[in-house]
């Protein structure tokens, strides 16, 4: 791919992978054909550019069709060669329950024939009527999941909002059991090349006070991944909010590593774990909390902040309708900025 259209810096290294600081989220929008075919195109004007090269999606995305949009725009950009498989990287999630809108079905209807009828999950393990962790879901959730892209293996596969959904309603000690199992398995589909490295997705649970209930250590996370799989584990990567109206992960020295307090940026650089950010804009709500600079504009500024912090990888910003890529496409051609200027924007 032809990548004119970013500047050097756009560009960060982490495990031998090269990622733009900006990549396309697929959150946002109604479930309906319309809606697909946007954000297929969308999706494929991005990765087609060569200033973007990662595409983030979930199962439960608008009933699963936010998979299947990108899938439709990642086999367009593979028939028509405008990218290799190699040059894209895809990740998706897994954890919540995921009705198919196409199926013709109502939701409850479609969880209780192809979930609980089939033996993937059973009523009682689902926590708040939305989230599931047990492994034989998971694995049922992957190959759906694999299916919708149409690809043999994804990049990255998330656990969703598992501490958000299920920590306070279980407890500390049994959430941590059940992510134990969960890491186990996907370390056995690393082994078999359905994916090759896994995560969490998360909200709030990484950003919090330590004291707070459902508070997540990153550093135990990644005890748990190595107890599993050892020192080649496959647990690399967090997503998390981080905008200039949540910019905890770059402010809050709430995580620890060994002696050290350290933000959450911070921590997941010392354990060698790379970091996705979602919400850049907060659906509207972070414009204008950073001021224009230079040939910026719109939305831009903002986009700016998060792609800035230090040590951060990518910054996911959703991207619903083709008109929006190129305003996200042409800040790829700008650095990000110093440091002095990112920390000048903090609180």
């Amino acid at each position: 791919m032809a990548g004119d259209r970013a500047c050097p810096q756009h560009f960060r290294t982490f495990g031998g992978l090269t990622l733009g600081s900006l990549g396309m989220g697929t959150y946002l929008g109604d479930a309906d054909p319309a809606t697909d075919l946007r954000v297929a195109a969308a999706v494929a004007e991005g990765l087609r550019s060569g200033a973007m090269n990662v595409v983030d999606t979930a199962i439960n995305y608008r009933h699963q069709r936010a998979e299947r949009s990108v899938g439709r725009a990642l086999q367009e950009g593979f028939r028509k060669g405008w990218f290799s498989r190699d040059e894209v990287f895809v990740s998706t999630k897994g954890g919540y329950l995921a009705p198919d809108s196409e199926s013709g079905l109502p939701a409850a209807v479609w969880i209780a024939r192809e979930i609980f009828g089939t033996g993937a999950l059973r009523p009682e393990q689902v926590v708040g009527g939305s989230h599931a962790m047990a492994v034989p879901y998971l694995r049922d959730q992957l190959a759906r999941s694999l299916q919708n892209l149409g690809l043999e293996t994804v990049d990255l596969l998330y656990l969703h909002n598992a501490a958000e959904a299920e920590m306070e309603a279980i407890g500390p000690r049994p959430f941590e059991e059940r992510l134990r199992e969960a890491f186990a398995f996907y370390e056995e589909a690393r082994r078999i090349g359905r994916i090759r490295w896994y995560g969490l997705a998360t909200w709030d649970s990484l950003r919090m006070g330590r004291s707070e209930p459902g508070y997540l250590s990153l550093e135990r996370t990644v005890e748990l991944a190595r107890e599993v799989g050892g020192d080649e584990h496959g647990f690399r990567f967090i997503q998390f909010p981080l905008n200039p109206v949540m910019p905890e992960a770059a402010v809050l020295r709430n995580q620890r590593v060994g002696s050290r307090s350290l933000t959450l940026l911070e921590a997941a650089g010392a354990l060698g774990v790379g970091t996705f950010s979602s919400v850049p804009l907060l659906q509207g709500e972070a414009l204008g909390q950073i001021p224009p600079t230079g040939a910026l504009t719109g939305a831009q500024p903002v986009l700016q902040f998060s792609r800035s912090a230090p040590g951060h990888l990518t910054t996911l910003v959703g991207q619903k309708d083709p008109a929006h890529v190129p305003e996200n496409l042409a800040l790829a051609r700008f650095p990000p900025v110093e440091e002095a200027t990112f920390r000048s924007w903090l609180p």
